[in-house]
């Protein structure tokens, strides 16, 4: 008797992805074997998570100047790993100083180690729940990741993302973390008339309800990591770092200084963004 076993299976397969194709239908697991960084992606009424092929490396000894915050992040992406308790994080601050570098090179630095990166879309936060139901019960370590998050009043992305952190009867699995990053600390626009409402009783300040609704959302992650915009001397460094690894001598770059704060100067910031970017446009012309 023939063993139809292989020829079901195929079947079984075939018929998923024929529902994650119908409206409403379920979104099928990857091939988790293929990639170690993943998006997930919604066309019309379907969704997937799509493998990344080449995601960005960022290597930890690229990140100048912030050894305080990489330290945070690598213990508890540390502790995440070796199973342990560990927190969501929530890095804020000034834009271009590292906030979503930092969470790519935990990628590059713990991939072999069963760390995978699934990055979402502010606007797909909605699906949340589906995304961390195609994570369950995998070996696999995950952090969902959000970049520039930013809501406004009433968004249904911002009440998923709230529920899931916490608040929603279903709890994050022991395998899932939530990095996010942002420029505003508590994720929304914030108004100077809301403090109004703000109470004083017993020498105690009392924050309004609109304020308390904006703060809850960033009180849900376990650790905040804050940055701020780089000094003269911390943004220097950071060009002087770009330039050799793009090859530029080492006693040729001095006479980097001055065009390197002309350049931050028109581009209104000093900051690790700004740094790389200078570097580049000077090594390029410096090889030429």
């Amino acid at each position: 008797m023939n063993d139809f076993t292989p020829l079901l299976t195929r079947a079984e397969r075939l018929l998923e992805r024929l529902e994650s194709l119908l409206p409403g239908g379920a979104p099928v697991a990857p091939d988790w074997n293929v990639a170690i960084a993943f998006r997930w992606r919604r066309k019309q009424q379907m969704t997937a998570l799509v493998p990344v092929r080449h995601p960005h490396q960022i290597r930890l000894d690229d990140l100048q100047d912030i050894e305080d915050k990489k330290a945070r992040i690598l213990a508890n992406t540390r502790q995440f790993l070796a199973g342990k308790r560990a927190n969501n994080v929530l890095l804020t601050g000034a834009r271009g100083t590292g906030k979503s570098s930092l969470v790519k090179a935990m990628l590059t630095e713990f991939a072999n180690q069963g760390l995978r990166l699934i990055e979402v879309d502010k606007d797909d936060l909605v699906d949340l729940p589906d995304i961390i139901e195609l994570l369950h019960d995998r070996p696999e370590r995950f952090i969902v990741f959000s970049d520039d998050l930013s809501f406004e009043d009433g968004e249904p992305a911002y009440k998923a993302l709230k529920s899931v952190l916490d608040g929603s009867l279903a709890a994050l699995p022991d395998n899932v973390l939530i990095y996010a990053t942002s420029n505003r600390r508590h994720l929304m626009p914030e108004y100077f008339a809301e403090n109004a409402a703000t109470k004083h009783k017993d020498g105690e300040i009392h924050p309004g309800e609109a304020v308390e609704e904006k703060i809850s959302l960033s009180e849900r992650f376990g650790l905040w990591i804050s940055f701020y915009p780089f000094s003269q001397d911390e943004y220097l460094a950071v060009v002087h770092h770009w330039l050799s690894q793009f090859g530029v001598p080492a006693d040729a770059i001095p006479a980097a200084r001055t065009d390197a704060l002309q350049w931050a100067l028109l581009r209104g910031s000093r900051s690790g963004r700004v740094a790389w970017q200078f570097a580049r446009d000077y090594a390029g012309r410096f090889e030429a």
